[in-house]
């Protein structure tokens, strides 16, 4: 059989620049193999090395706890020991004063029978003075109130330890510091909103109205589910934002690509129920965590305040938290993102009139017109880093 060599010559190139490539693949997994394992290492190395520090910072304060308290102590034990020397001669001078009262008791009983009785007590007003000047004495000497603790001194250990509270107060939670430092400005777009979503001017917050406003059917306008996203949309990088939901009774929230679909009744539609979004749910005291339509029951009953929203691309990470204390209640390891991703609201409906807050994204500033004046369509974002 005669084989064609322009053929045998195209298959074996071919075969050759698969070889290249499927080398080239190896090569690319080996990498992120080793990625993996360099990531994993110093990830643990920086938790061995921030629980040092929360140790030495423990030891620090325990060590100056025993040393404050010790002084305290000693201070205590020699106002005790001179309150004891003060009682101690106290109860001396009872004892000699009723030694007297009990021979004076004796003496007054016998003088009708024995009147030379009085002869052992020659000089009864010196006696009497004498012992008027020990109790006066003892009564200048043991004053209560010339004994107490260095209460300028206690003052001063509470302000300083109060300063030192402040301060650690004032650097805690730590992942708010961190956290806020990778706060984004988004502002809600009005034309992807809900027709029973009312968006305020600057687009900082989203209210629920039972009245459905007559807007343009815009493309992309979500016409069933109550969602409105944002006007920016970011595809690197870390963004932090922080939405108060005071007051209110049922909620949505989270993060979405722009091609999540927005038209119709399919459940793709709502946050988290396709694999376009990432979201958590309060309704009825109850928290629930969805994507790709699989919910997970968060174990929390408290009504939170304010929520916080991390994505993160390098990490791909969708993190939601209890902004006040930083308290995590769901992450989301999302992989690789593959489009841009927007803020996510939805307010829900009046829920048996206990729902009517807006959600307000507190971290929100008024849009410049160049924000405001643009038309945005799904998959048409401004993309920020």
């Amino acid at each position: 059989m005669c084989v064609d060599p322009f053929l045998q010559e195209a298959l074996e190139k071919n075969q050759t620049c698969l070889k290249k490539q499927r080398e080239a693949v190896k090569y690319r997994l080996k990498k992120l193999a080793a990625r993996q394992s360099e990531i994993t290492k110093k990830s643990s190395e920086l938790r061995e090395r921030i629980i040092r520090k929360y140790q030495e910072i423990q030891t620090v304060l325990e060590e100056d706890l025993r040393i404050t308290l010790s002084h305290l102590k000693v201070e205590e034990r020699a106002a005790v020991t001179a309150l004891d020397g003060l009682m101690e001669k106290s109860c001396a001078l009872i004892q000699d004063i009723e030694q007297d009262l009990a021979r004076l008791t004796l003496a007054l009983d016998q003088i009708s029978t024995e009147p030379d009785t009085m002869s052992f007590f020659s000089n009864p007003e010196q006696e009497d003075a004498e012992m008027v000047d020990r109790v006066m004495d003892l009564l200048n000497q043991s004053d209560p109130s010339n004994v107490s603790l260095d209460e300028a001194k206690a003052d001063q250990i509470l302000s300083l330890s109060n300063n030192m509270l402040l301060l650690i107060c004032s650097q805690t939670p730590l992942m708010k510091k961190l956290l806020k430092s990778y706060s984004s400005e988004v502002h809600l777009d009005s034309e992807t909103a809900h027709p029973k979503l009312i968006v305020s001017p600057h687009g900082d917050s989203v209210g629920y109205t039972d009245t459905w406003q007559q807007l343009p059917d815009l493309p992309g306008r979500f016409d069933t589910t109550l969602n409105v996203i944002s006007l920016q949309g970011f595809s690197f990088g870390r963004h932090y934002w922080e939405l108060d939901v005071t007051g209110k009774t049922y909620w949505e929230l989270g993060v979405t690509y722009p091609s999540i679909p927005r038209k119709g009744p399919s459940e793709d539609c709502w946050l988290g129920r396709g694999l376009e979004s990432w979201c958590v749910e309060f309704f009825d005291g109850e928290y629930t965590a969805w994507h790709g339509g699989v919910p997970h029951q968060l174990p929390f009953t408290k009504c939170f305040c304010r929520i916080g929203v991390l994505c993160s691309f390098p990490a791909g990470l969708v993190t939601f938290l209890e902004a006040d204390k930083m308290t995590p209640l769901f992450s989301f390891c999302a992989g690789v993102f593959s489009e841009c991703l927007h803020l996510a609201l939805c307010p829900g409906h009046d829920h048996d009139g206990k729902n009517a807050k807006p959600i307000v994204i507190c971290n929100a500033s008024p849009p410049t017109s160049e924000c405001s004046d643009q038309q945005h369509f799904p998959g048409d974002s401004e993309v920020t880093s």
